[in-house]
């Protein structure tokens, strides 16, 4: 499965708006389901579209909430390469990471990130999905 980055306001927008909520101890997380609406998503080929947001309630410090960014980013980088996942449909994450996962270790970051996974991994994933991609 392909790893591309979330780009837009108002893709980020839409999936803030129309995604299920996931809690986590370290980050919420936003999914919804299918290839967002840029020209450079291809609905033939499943990708996992990961986006990030954090606002200044986080923190009032431009780098940390950019390292806040860049390591939820990376947690979900290196779960993806070590769980080779092959789904039949795209999903879309926006990442929302809390405050304590600035400070937090990187092995807790982690065991939220797997906890996502499962998650996805129980996903219902409509037949009309399964058959587009399989048809392609």
């Amino acid at each position: 499965m392909l790893f591309q980055r979330l780009r837009g306001r108002k893709i980020c927008e839409r999936v803030l708006k129309r995604g299920v909520l996931l809690r986590g101890q370290t980050m919420h997380v936003r999914v919804l389901l299918g290839t967002p609406r840029h020209p450079h998503a291809d609905p033939k080929n499943p990708a996992l579209y990961i986006g990030t947001m954090a606002s200044t309630k986080l923190d009032k410090s431009a780098v940390k909430r950019n390292r806040m960014r860049r390591r939820c980013r990376e947690t979900w980088r290196i779960a993806m390469k070590e769980k080779a996942w092959p789904s039949p449909v795209s999903f879309q994450l926006l990442i929302m990471p809390r405050s304590s996962s600035l400070k937090a270790p990187f092995p807790e970051l982690q065991k939220d990130v797997s906890r996502f996974l499962t998650t996805l991994r129980s996903w219902p994933i409509p037949s009309d999905a399964i058959r587009s991609s399989i048809s392609s």
